[in-house]
């Protein structure tokens, strides 16, 4: 699901950070609390913050869902490193999975409205094309975008005709899309198991750590 809320005046963050949402006075309450960490998936240029999650069966995300519009709570934001590096000349590349994607949405939607001319490589790691959050908003840039490539894959099959890429990301599908894979800037966010093994691919691809950059979203 998808969570719009005002933005505050004033505020400000750069793409790919995140925050910390409190409910202040939520409907129902467990022993894993009420404050969840959640990446901004709206780019800083749209009206809301946005943030993204799948809907795991926990007393926060049941009150999340069912809190009237209007509620108010307590944002502590942004923080976070998952933000692009400053030389424009060395592309960006993104290696994400299931809700990992929403850092990534920001980054991309921002970029594209800046028309900044920079390379960003998305690959983009799903079940099927109906589990994948924001997949059409990121095939609309890629064809807004001409520095912006999509490459999104799928791992199980889909009663829906698929024509991309099947199969887990790994070093052959580096390769057949992006040729020097030791240049680029490595940003990976999605589920720890998938965090850990992109880091051990691009090791084993000759990566080095400095050019990995990486976020775990664990429990989504």
């Amino acid at each position: 699901m998808e969570f719009h809320f005002e933005k505050p005046a004033g505020f400000t963050f750069t793409p790919g950070q995140a925050g910390d949402f409190t409910l202040d006075k939520p409907p129902e309450t467990d022993a894993e609390g009420n404050k969840r960490s959640f990446s901004l998936a709206g780019a800083p240029y749209e009206p809301d913050l946005i943030i993204a999650t799948r809907m795991r069966d926990t007393a926060f995300k049941r009150s999340l869902k069912i809190i009237p519009l209007g509620t108010e709570l307590t944002l502590d934001a942004p923080w976070g490193e998952l933000v692009l590096h400053d030389d424009t000349s060395i592309p960006a590349v993104f290696l994400t999975g299931g809700i990992g994607i929403t850092p990534v949405r920001s980054i991309v939607l921002q970029a594209t409205h800046d028309k900044a001319d920079r390379e960003l490589v998305l690959f983009y790691s799903n079940h099927r094309p109906e589990d994948a959050a924001f997949l059409e908003e990121l095939e609309l840039a890629q064809s807004e975008n001409p520095n912006f490539s999509l490459i999104a894959t799928m791992t199980l099959d889909s009663a829906k005709p698929w024509h991309g890429e099947t199969g887990v990301i790994d070093k052959a599908m580096l390769l057949k899309h992006l040729g020097d894979i030791t240049t680029p800037i490595y940003y990976i966010s999605g589920p720890p198991g998938m965090v850990s093994a992109m880091q051990k691919m691009l090791g084993e691809a000759g990566v080095t750590s400095s050019n990995i950059r990486a976020e775990e979203f664990s429990g989504y």
